[in-house]
């Protein structure tokens, strides 16, 4: 407890491994209140899916490629003289528990805006280096210059400030100390118009709209990707779209519409990841030069960049 206490700024209380802090913060703009709403029905039925684990084992290897390690055992090393791990929007807490597995010497803290970090609490109980706390990553209260690692994976664009939050979750990263983020990266000019003609009017419909939208999206996708179909595309610079030969269900996805299918999983799990991008109001896509500039701005140290079609991450390490 006085360890976990000496990291916040405010005094805290603990109820199993659920942290509460006495302080507690105004109320979130329209839109993070949505995409609260959002997440918290979505880890709920993403927690009920048969294979969940074929999820959580794909996101733990992407997360690999995504930061620079070479395999699990790298990770291990990595975390070896890390005291303190916050996973921020650790949705069901299956990496801020990774984590705490990996560094079993270690306080890590899952934080979550979404009723998801309830469900992660009794899941992940039995680990008693690991902690959660319901809150907002743009402000956990934390103090400054006090995390070894923090992560912040797959979920700052949905923060109402992606500038601010970064900028916060810098600030209580430790002099020294590294911090991995991944944002949304920028798509071809049709798809960002139709996202964000999508992202309008979603954020007025009801939920089971919205998951009545995700299967007809589902489905198309896997209607596209059962057709086996290639062709080459031109290069069209003016639209963003990038010439070489498509799958037409890719070609559609990337440059056109998230219509997401991935043959190794389940209907319901591509379902679930459709959900996940028009569902939310906030979720604000990055060039290659804005996602530099913010971490420049806040004076990091580039230590591993990564970049694919559908994103940016990287680790960057605070030095002064």
């Amino acid at each position: 407890m006085e360890v976990l206490q000496s990291l916040f700024k405010q005094s805290i209380s603990l109820e199993g491994n659920v942290i509460f802090v006495d302080v507690i913060s105004g109320s979130l703009a329209s839109n993070q209140d949505q995409t609260k709403d959002i997440f918290s029905d979505k880890w709920t039925e993403v927690e009920e899916m048969g294979d969940v684990q074929e999820l959580y084992s794909f996101q733990r290897n992407w997360f690999l490629k995504l930061y620079g390690f070479e395999d699990e055992d790298g990770l291990r090393k990595f975390l070896a003289n890390k005291e303190s791990i916050i996973d921020t929007g650790c949705g069901l807490g299956y990496k801020a528990a990774w984590f705490a597995e990996l560094a079993p010497h270690a306080v890590v803290i899952g934080i979550d805006i979404s009723d998801a970090v309830l469900l992660a609490s009794k899941n992940y109980s039995h680990l008693k280096n690991l902690f959660f706390l319901r809150g907002d990553i743009g402000n956990t209260a934390l103090k400054d210059d006090t995390i070894d690692f923090v992560v912040c994976d797959q979920v700052i664009m949905h923060t109402e400030n992606p500038e601010l939050t970064f900028k916060h979750l810098s600030a209580v990263t430790k002099m020294g100390g590294e911090f991995a983020c991944y944002v949304y990266r920028k798509k071809a000019l049709p798809r960002e118009l139709v996202d964000d003609y999508f992202r309008t009017h979603t954020h007025h419909i009801s939920k089971d709209e919205m998951w009545q939208l995700s299967e007809q999206l589902t489905q198309l996708g896997k209607t596209l990707s059962d057709l086996r179909v290639n062709f080459n595309c031109p290069d069209l610079p003016a639209l963003g779209i990038k010439g070489g030969e498509y799958d037409i269900q890719r070609f559609i996805y990337w440059n056109f519409l998230k219509c997401f299918w991935k043959d190794e999983w389940s209907f319901e799990l591509n379902k679930s990841t459709n959900y996940d991008w028009y569902a939310p109001s906030n979720a604000k896509r990055f060039s290659k030069e804005d996602f530099l500039e913010m971490v420049n701005h806040n004076k990091l140290n580039t230590e591993f960049f990564h970049e694919e079609e559908s994103c940016y991450s990287g680790r960057f390490t605070k030095t002064y």
